[in-house]
């Protein structure tokens, strides 16, 4: 049997090891940092290594495969950095595992956010205003006005900056100072000023899919229906599927202009200014609500194994209506939506009526969800981070 390798990632990669273990295909799971998709007891084994950014993680990958017998197995990246290994090596790697992600010709354009908005220009696709602040001095001139968001161009290396997504800034002043740390943490060129689209969680699309060469083999577009923190979510809580035309069309339109192939998740946020869906990422990696699509008829891993194992795949689109949710952290949403704007607790309820995906709860796999607020309050602990999280530092995309 042909198994699957998961690099990294959280919530994402446990849907991933739950999706293919229940049909028994071997899944080991490759952890630095976040252990909870190791925890399923799906997952055949769990393998130590030295991450993602380390200098020798791409021989370590080649000699595990040698050692253990791995050689053809299925590899699902976790996170964009895990995504970026797999694409700079995908000539080395792609001799002995089967890749799911694209050579860096293609992922280039979806990893570095300056090249997606570039690209995006080129096709007549929208994108929020965005300015690439190369250095102090000029970021004064830059015409975006407050308040605005910073974002790092690649989310490669774990930080602050990157593990929110984006940082609001209200004031001049805020925005230096702002930048200045950012620019610690992203070096040079790494960081982008981007104009703020009003609105919340429920103005934030996207389109998720598997594509080969043809097109989508299965697709589903979702919309945010609640985020923490509330007003400028850096993680979604409750996601459903829905329809979206536009949304699909443009997400379409930028991944053949690539020439894309893999799993991939691109994101939207509708601007209500002008009625335009304006494109805000594109992750080419296994997303925290990728097991939305098992809700919705469309289980993306078993899809993307089968196709990367020659194993024929019938196109499917998904249902709308199925619901996605976490809800540890959806709770302190919910709270926080019904003290703003008044949705009643019968309405709340509602988001569980089937079908519905969690992203830790599963009747099969119970070990995950009892030990997710264990282990975030560990996470917090060993990096010195105070146990309460604070809505302070928001994304937008």
């Amino acid at each position: 049997m042909i198994g699957a390798l998961i690099l990294g990632g959280a919530h994402g990669s446990l849907a991933v090891v739950r999706s293919l273990g229940r049909k028994d295909i071997p899944v080991w799971v490759a952890v630095k940092d976040h252990p909870i998709a190791a925890l399923s007891r799906y997952a055949k084994k769990r393998v130590a290594w030295p991450g993602p950014n380390d200098s020798s993680a791409a021989d370590f990958l080649l000699d595990l495969a040698r050692r253990q017998g791995l050689e053809g197995w299925v590899v699902f990246p976790g996170g964009d950095a895990e995504a970026h290994l797999l694409s700079r090596h995908h000539a080395a790697l792609s001799k002995v595992f089967r890749l799911i992600t694209p050579p860096w010709e293609v992922m280039r354009w979806a990893a570095d956010k300056r090249l997606t908005y570039q690209r995006a220009e080129q096709i007549g696709i929208d994108y929020p205003r965005t300015c690439h602040a190369a250095d102090r001095g000029r970021l004064a001139e830059l015409d975006i006005p407050l308040p605005a968001i910073l974002k790092p161009a690649q989310r490669l290396e774990s930080n602050p900056l990157t593990a929110d997504k984006a940082w609001r800034v209200n004031t001049r002043a805020e925005l230096m100072a702002r930048f200045d740390q950012a620019s610690k943490l992203m070096g040079d060129g790494g960081v982008v000023l981007q104009e703020m689209i009003p609105g919340a969680g429920t103005a934030q699309w996207s389109y998720a899919a598997v594509w080969n060469e043809n097109g989508p083999l299965a697709s589903l577009v979702a919309r945010r229906l609640r985020q923490y923190p509330i007003e400028f979510g850096y993680t979604s809580t409750f996601v459903q599927s829905a329809a979206q035309e536009r949304v699909e069309e443009a997400a379409c339109r930028f991944l053949r202009s690539i020439g894309y192939t893999g799993l991939v998740e691109v994101e939207f946020k509708h601007d209500a200014r002008d009625d335009r869906y304006k494109i805000l990422d594109v992750n080419a990696r296994t997303w925290a609500w990728i097991s939305l699509g098992r809700a919705a008829g469309v289980d993306f891993p078993y899809i993307m194994w089968r196709a990367a194992t020659g194993l024929p795949v019938s196109p499917t689109r998904a249902r709308p209506q199925a619901r996605w949710v976490h809800f540890s952290r959806d709770l302190p949403a919910a709270i926080g939506e019904l003290r703003r704007s008044g949705i009643s607790l019968r309405s709340y309820l509602r988001s569980f009526r089937p079908p519905v995906e969690f992203a830790c709860f599963a009747a099969d796999d119970p070990i995950p969800g009892l030990l997710e607020l264990p282990l975030l309050f560990r996470r917090l602990q060993t990096r010195g981070l105070p146990v309460r999280i604070k809505p302070a530092a928001a994304a937008a995309g």
